[in-house]
């Protein structure tokens, strides 16, 4: 894979939102539907220097030697989604996410944790949506182009990261601007603790200090190695 960028390189991976479903409500209109998300997917990502170097069923994987063309990408590729015709399925919803670091390339491509991080980014958006790391935003921020915006998500915690990531929304004419709460652990624990209702006349109760105190009361056990539970994903 000689033709792959090296150094600091921005990835873009993208796949659609809901794609077994689709194909079991609509076999005979997915065929064509899906051809037609391959070729804008294709073209937005080769007009603009990029090289896919990984197709996973519907998902894209893309490396770009520069930041700025790898939005560009995806900007185009949401507007092109978003216009389309799409029959009898109603929409084709893409998410789609962006992520800058240098990597390690292999005689069978790159590795590495740039390649997990992205593929968490991915996983935290919706369809229609664009995500971008914080690695990524430095880079395009100031050469955005006229019209087109990112909107601060604020940090998250991502599935088997221990480091957190800012993310950012690419915001653009002809494409979807908003979207329900990210699919992060930031935003399950805020949900957890949001139900946790007061009621009227209810002094305020410190969960936490229970449960350290529930805990420390416990006798030691020994953990047991079990199989995890698997987990969907690229990598």
């Amino acid at each position: 894979m000689s033709d792959l960028p090296t150094g600091l390189v921005t990835f873009l991976f993208t796949d659609i939102e809901g794609s077994t479903r689709l194909w079991e409500r609509y076999p005979e209109a997915m065929p064509a539907a899906l051809e037609r998300h391959d070729s804008i997917m294709s073209k937005s990502i080769g007009d603009h220097a990029g090289v896919v170097f990984r197709t996973v069923g519907d998902a894209f994987c893309a490396a770009f030697s520069a930041a700025l063309p790898a939005v560009c990408a995806a900007l185009e590729a949401q507007r092109a989604l978003h216009a389309g015709p799409w029959g009898a399925i109603g929409a084709m919803r893409v998410r789609m996410a962006l992520h800058s670091s240098q990597v390690d390339l292999r005689d069978d491509g790159y590795v590495g944790p740039p390649l997990n991080r992205v593929a968490r980014l991915l996983a935290a958006g919706h369809g229609g949506q664009t995500l971008l790391s914080l690695a990524t935003t430095e880079l395009v921020r100031d050469y955005l182009p006229d019209g087109v915006t990112l909107r601060d998500l604020g940090e998250h915690q991502l599935r088997d990261l221990s480091q957190p990531e800012h993310i950012f929304q690419l915001v653009g004419d002809g494409m979807l601007r908003d979207f329900p709460p990210l699919k992060t652990l930031t935003n399950q624990t805020e949900a957890h603790i949001s139900r946790q209702h007061k009621l009227p006349g209810m002094p305020e109760i410190d969960f936490d200090a229970i449960l350290k105190k529930t805990q420390a009361s416990q006798p030691k056990k020994r953990k047991c190695k079990g199989k995890g539970t698997p987990e969907g994903g690229l990598f």
